[in-house]
């Protein structure tokens, strides 16, 4: 546990004995235990315990405390968990945040978790990071997101509104690890690798990450500008020869990103509309092969509910690669090409019965110019207020196995997860 982590719980207990009344404090949780099983019996190399992906069981704690005569309030919400895989017992702080709350401006200092941009799984300007092996183990929605240390001003305005966050801990996206995925590797025979992570920035200033959210209604539309300074969430590659090396180091490149978005009714349902221009500060000429080139990504994205509880929701997403020329001229031969304009289209079908309690959804991802999906079929039962039943699957297929899905087509599972809520 890091410092930051035992001086919010230190905190938060001398806040919470002292001062909480059963009117003002809340407090809840859930059991929950979460099993995803590989359905292809083709274990990847290194794996831990054969076909099991995930297996666990989990207690979550969520309390806050907001007296009503007090601009001020706290949020905690930790999970303690078994993993079978690594066959240990963890903690995970999720989040915990102290809030100042005024008329014209708020304050929130600690971890916290951050959703910006419109996209349904795709993310442009949402620059914060994810935790995709937990998504594509089969882990609830809400595990994608990994809470970051940071401070957080909220300024509210009838001209316009802003959202500024700084983060001085740098934490990366997390992928699909050894022993639980198959994934796509173009140096295999090279085991030993070094991982460069950027410094804090209370060792190296120049690390502190940036980002600001300006929105307002613009007529009928909800419009935002986003700008970011920081660095990829995902590793770029450092080689002493990408045709033959052998030595690779793994380090996440400095990155810039400015966009905008804009979202209103429209055809009976709500229309969205995003853009992102992707600045790659470590490699703006695109001659650097272990780091991704600058890129212009595009959402358009359109929902609608229908009668009887049925919504459909379907997006096209584009990522346009900057300066492909110089791109394709250093390319390794090891390297998977990747094309100029990398697309996905989305559907999202979800449905509900038996008074809400019952849902069947469906949410699909196909990349035409990679030619591989992503399906994850899924039914969620409600068997009373406090207890909550999931099934589901995640089904991987491409042509390749060096695509962002065909890499894992033989990781196709089905998961199961019962919760109880208190």
């Amino acid at each position: 546990m890091d410092k930051i982590k035992i001086l919010l719980l230190i905190i938060a207990s001398l806040i919470f004995i002292p001062m909480a009344n059963a009117s003002e404090l809340s407090l809840h949780g859930f059991l929950q235990t979460n099993y995803s099983v590989r359905v292809n019996d083709d274990n990847p190399q290194g794996a831990k315990q054969g076909n099991l992906i995930l297996g666990e069981e989990r207690a979550q704690i969520r309390a806050s405390f907001y007296p009503q005569k007090s601009k001020i309030g706290i949020f905690v919400k930790s999970d303690f968990y078994h993993d079978w895989v690594e066959e240990n017992l963890a903690f995970d702080f999720r989040e915990g945040y102290f809030d100042l709350a005024e008329d014209k401006f708020g304050l929130r200092v600690g971890r916290q978790i951050y959703t910006w941009g419109l996209g349904d799984l795709l993310f442009i300007n949402d620059v914060f990071p994810k935790d995709w092996e937990a998504f594509y183990s089969g882990r609830p929605l809400e595990y994608l997101k990994i809470g970051v240390d940071s401070l957080k001003l909220d300024i509210y305005s009838n001209i316009i509104s802003a959202e500024a966050v700084v983060m001085p801990n740098f934490q990366p996206d997390d992928l699909s690890s050894v022993g639980r995925f198959h994934f796509f590797d173009p140096y295999p025979n090279i085991p030993n690798r070094e991982l460069e992570k950027p410094d804090s920035a209370f060792e190296k200033f120049g690390n502190m990450e940036y980002a600001l959210r300006l929105y307002r209604y613009i007529g009928d539309f909800d419009v935002s500008a986003y700008a970011y300074k920081g660095f990829f969430r995902s590793r770029g590659m450092k080689a002493d020869n990408f045709n033959s090396p052998s030595t690779i180091s793994n380090f996440y490149p400095e990155l810039a990103v400015y966009g905008l978005s804009a979202q209103r009714s429209a055809l009976g349902g709500v229309m969205s509309a995003e853009y992102g221009y992707y600045d790659s500060l470590d490699d703006r000429s695109g001659k650097d092969s272990g780091i991704n080139n600058s890129q212009s990504r595009f959402l358009i994205g359109y929902q609608k509910a229908f009668p009887e509880d049925f919504t459909v929701g379907v997006q096209y997403y584009s990522e346009l690669m900057h300066q492909y020329s110089q791109y394709k001229d250093n390319l390794p031969s090891a390297f998977a090409k990747i094309k100029q304009l990398h697309q996905y289209i989305t559907l999202r079908l979800t449905k509900l019965f038996k008074y809400q309690t019952l849902k069947l959804s469906l949410f699909t991802f196909y990349s035409p110019d990679e030619e591989d999906f992503l399906i994850t079929p899924e039914v969620s039962y409600n068997f009373t207020d406090n207890l909550l039943g999931i099934i589901g699957m995640n089904i991987f297929t491409g042509a390749e196995d060096n695509t962002t899905f065909g890499q894992h087509k033989k990781d196709s599972d089905v998961y199961v997860t019962v919760r109880y809520s208190f």
